[in-house]
């Protein structure tokens, strides 16, 4: 059972919040915590029925307004949840694409992780939004096998639902070779059925290849394989298996290993706040020792900390 941290406010009213989100606003110093407040105790189609009530009442738009008064992480946290689901995945995507250096980690942990509807709709916003095709995109800002893996998981083409346990080893064996052979014709072959298989399926792929190979499929990419193809191959083994436990290491990575990467932290803190934040806290506690709670607040401070750690919701004996 996958479950968020946030949920749709009881006693909801737009209206009020509106006016409370303009107050807060207009003060001489703003007030923050009305802002964290009201933002991340809403869910997302409440957010957006707060903003067009609010765009009504003062012929303002409230990302514009919150981009003006607030500065750094805060304002990318407050920001970041006033976009719809889609509309943040392609935001995401064209910054890590088009800014100075190609953000791959950030490529990495969107397509790996979305289903087809989530790619489609993700793409229909990132035209929208910035009039570019977001697969020319990725053809144009990153290269090789990467490249083409990413390419293939653009397109939202896995198949869902489907099973056959009588093509699980012949594609056991497929994967075996490649991560023997390691040619380019291979490397193909691997990425085809790791982007285009169904999760049903791939499990029990998984499972074949552990049974020929006397080795887990994620140790023999890590040995066969480097780089950022690595990277996205592993990405997509770990997501089949358990997403929750995938973002857990993503964030356990960010906090840890690069000095709290904040652009990672705030990025899956917002996009799985409705899907399955509360599993990705449990899996963090159980796989870590640490609650998530617990690191967010020993790395963060301030407003910004107030603010993740209202979306991550933690309990006070996580502390």
């Amino acid at each position: 059972q996958t479950q968020g941290t946030i949920f749709p406010a009881p006693n909801f009213n737009p209206i009020t919040d509106a006016q409370l989100l303009r107050g807060a606003l207009q003060g001489i110093s703003c007030e923050k915590d009305v802002l964290i407040d009201i933002l991340t105790q809403r869910c997302n189609s409440q957010r957006l029925m707060i903003a067009e009530a609010y765009r009504d009442m003062y012929g303002r738009d409230l990302i514009t307004d919150l981009k003006e008064n607030l500065s750094h992480h805060f304002k990318e946290v407050m920001v970041g949840l006033m976009y719809p689901p889609a509309s943040y995945d392609a935001h995401e995507l064209w910054h890590a694409l088009k800014g100075i250096d190609t953000e791959e980690k950030c490529l990495i942990d969107i397509l790996a992780s979305r289903s087809n509807m989530e790619i489609f709709q993700m793409k229909e916003a990132y035209l929208m939004q910035y009039n570019n095709d977001l697969q020319q995109d990725i053809d144009s800002e990153t290269s090789g096998h990467f490249r083409d893996t990413l390419m293939n998981l653009a397109q939202g083409t896995r198949m869902e639902g489907y099973a056959d346990p009588s093509t699980a080893p012949q594609d056991a064996m497929i994967l075996w070779e490649a991560c023997q052979q390691k040619t380019g014709e291979h490397k193909n072959m691997l990425q085809m059925i790791l982007c285009n298989k169904s999760y049903q399926q791939l499990w029990m792929v998984f499972q074949e290849f552990q049974n020929i190979s006397g080795q887990d499929l994620v140790d023999a990419i890590n040995e066969c394989y480097d780089g950022y193809f690595q990277e996205l191959l592993v990405a997509i083994v770990l997501c089949v298996r358990d997403k929750p436990s995938y973002f857990a290491y993503r964030l356990y990575n960010a906090i840890h290993d690069l000095g709290f990467h904040n652009k990672t932290v705030i990025r899956i803190l917002i996009a799985r706040s409705e899907i399955d934040l509360m599993n990705i806290r449990q899996r963090y506690k159980e796989r870590y020792g640490k609650s998530l709670f617990h690191d967010i607040k020993h790395f963060a401070s301030g407003h910004y900390e107030s603010a993740l750690l209202a979306i991550c919701a933690g309990d006070a004996e996580d502390y």
